[in-house]
This record gives structure tokens, sequence and C-alpha cells, in this order.
């Protein structure tokens, strides 16, 4: 059964940063393209950022981009989304979701497995 966990979720300050995590089961990410998105209240869900599991292509909403980092650890197969000088516009619940093969750009109606999520409040 193929399950993702998201964490490292919280409160932060306006430039401040986060790590989150996106642990996978089930499946080995390499084979996989792995997506980040949020869904900020009252808005819909967006993209962040998009990176194929073999190390390949990696893209980033513009309103991260220089700001957050996506990245795959194979060891420990966990996905990572670094989050640097975040902004209150950031505050969203950061979902990561997988796609089996390799693209180059992550489509939320393609994913084919999602996590639960994790909160993300930026705030003075």
């Amino acid at each position: 059964q193929l399950q993702l966990v998201e964490s490292g979720g919280g409160f932060v300050q306006p430039g401040g940063s986060l790590r989150l995590s996106c642990a996978a089961s089930g499946f080995t990410l390499q084979y996989y393209t792995i997506g980040w998105f949020r869904q900020a209240p009252g808005k819909e869900r967006e993209g962040v950022s998009c990176i194929a599991g073999s190390g390949g292509s990696t893209n980033y909403a513009d309103s991260v981009l220089g700001r957050f980092t996506i990245s795959i650890d194979y060891a420990e197969n966990i996905a990572y989304l670094q989050m640097n000088t975040l902004k209150p516009e950031d505050t969203a619940v950061y979902y990561c979701a997988a796609r089996f093969g390799t693209f180059s750009v992550c489509h939320a109606n393609d994913m084919d497995s999602w996590g639960k999520g994790t909160l993300v409040t930026v705030s003075s």
C-alpha cells in the first residue's frame, strides 16, 4: 500500500525557515515524480514544486522560486521541501503527492497518491 506522510509544519515568523518531510512507504521514490502542493484557507490548491524521482528536473512556482528547495533522500526514501524566507502568504496546508514515472511537471489531477498534509503558519 502506497503511503505518504508529511511532517515538519508549524508556526514560524516571517523571514523564518521550515523543512517539510514526506516519508514514503510501500514504494520507492526513485521511480516516482514527487510534487508539493499547498492550499490556503479559502483558496484553491496550487502546485509549489515538483521533482522527478530519478534525480532529474525540478520546478517551482514563481511565488516560491529562490526561496524553496525540493529534494529527495533516496536512502531514507523521504522527500523534502526546504522553505526559507517565509512570508505570511505561504500560510497553507502543504501536501506531498506522488505519480509513478518521470515527469517534468506535476499536475494535481495526475498524481496517484497523496499525504494528509501538514499545516504551515507564517505570522508575526
